[in-house]
């Protein structure tokens, strides 16, 4: 079988844009690199269920989403001064796509229109105080999806908090519930487990994984388990990076950014509790990114700074990684998006 997986990279050196490569899970092997789009540092992606593709993009100086059709037809960008997103992710439901700018501590909601192309509806700027981190110098966005009940999840890495909004079918924002995080945590992502009750928050800053209780009543977090994604007696510099449960809701994973390796957790039964199972390098420099793929037999990681992919084997009763491939040139990766 062949699957499709598409690339989001920044384009400071070698890279063009947004990239596609082919998972042979016959030969496991990625073959196959070719650019898919030319598009200014198009660091996350997401597409929709009528094929529509929106990337991070820059134009001219001015940072928002593009918005290409199932062919990879540029339909139109919408850009605001300053930095671009970070994160971008899709609302079937409600036909919006969700945008995170780190740099501007906002939150963007976007419209999808009959044709694919988007349109601003909202956004969200956080005040609350930062935490004591040199790097929280102000409110960070750096995840903005869908919890399981619809509403929309925001991780600032600054304000070292989870917001939680209801979503007006129109794209406007309204603030129903706060968790505020240890002081220098830094929330990057969230993923949630299947059961729709516990989440996983990974702090950039303190490398860590934190178990939350969802509360759908109140769409608030609580915090039931805290633990490192580093092994006992590493000391160098880290930052976490992506965070990935696998669909029976068994196992999580995790990229270190410093460690450069992906860490496995076994997760109990009603996933509130995790046991850390295995590290294993990524044999590159800075995992910014990995997703499960072919059915969740194999992972595929980015190290963005030394341009390579690496592919890994999945056991499924394990949980464990084994490698496959390491020297897959990839230039500039940081985002991993199967199809």
């Amino acid at each position: 079988m062949q699957q499709t997986i598409l690339l989001g990279t920044y384009t400071r050196r070698k890279s063009q844009g947004i990239y596609q490569i082919q998972l042979d899970t016959t030969a496991k092997a990625l073959t196959n690199l070719e650019l898919l789009v030319p598009e200014t540092s198009p660091t996350y992606l997401a597409k929709s269920q009528a094929g529509n593709l929106y990337s991070v993009t820059t134009v001219d100086g001015k940072g928002g989403c593009s918005a290409y059709d199932a062919n990879q037809h540029f339909l139109n960008a919408v850009t605001e001064e300053g930095a671009p997103l970070c994160y971008v992710a899709v609302d079937e439901e409600r036909q919006l796509v969700y945008g995170a700018n780190y740099h501007k501590g906002e939150v963007n909601v976007y419209r999808i229109e009959d044709d694919g192309s988007l349109t601003a509806t909202d956004q969200v700027f956080h005040d609350e105080p930062c935490g004591s981190n040199e790097n929280q110098d102000k409110p960070h966005v750096h995840y903005t999806d869908l919890t399981p009940d619809k509403r929309l999840a925001v991780c600032d890495l600054g304000t070292d908090r989870v917001y939680t909004y209801d979503v007006s079918n129109e794209g406007q924002l309204t603030e129903v519930g706060v968790y505020v995080a240890e002081d220098g945590t830094g929330p990057r992502h969230l993923a949630f487990h299947p059961n729709g009750e516990i989440a996983y928050l990974f702090g950039e800053l303190d490398s860590t994984v934190t178990v939350l209780r969802y509360d759908a009543t109140t769409g608030s977090f609580s915090q039931l388990q805290k633990l490192s994604t580093l092994p006992e007696g590493f000391t160098g510099a880290n930052g976490g990076a992506a965070i990935r449960v696998t669909q029976d809701g068994r196992f999580l994973y995790a990229s270190n950014r410093g460690h450069n390796s992906v860490v496995v957790f076994a997760i109990d039964k009603e996933g509130t509790y995790l046991t850390p199972e295995q590290w294993i390098s990524t044999e590159g420099d800075f995992p910014r990114d990995f997703h499960l793929a072919g059915e969740e037999a194999f992972v595929v990681c980015a190290n963005q700074n030394s341009d390579n992919l690496t592919l890994y084997a999945r056991d499924a009763e394990s949980g464990h990684l084994t490698l496959l491939e390491k020297d897959v040139f990839a230039p500039e990766a940081v985002c991993v998006y199967p199809l």
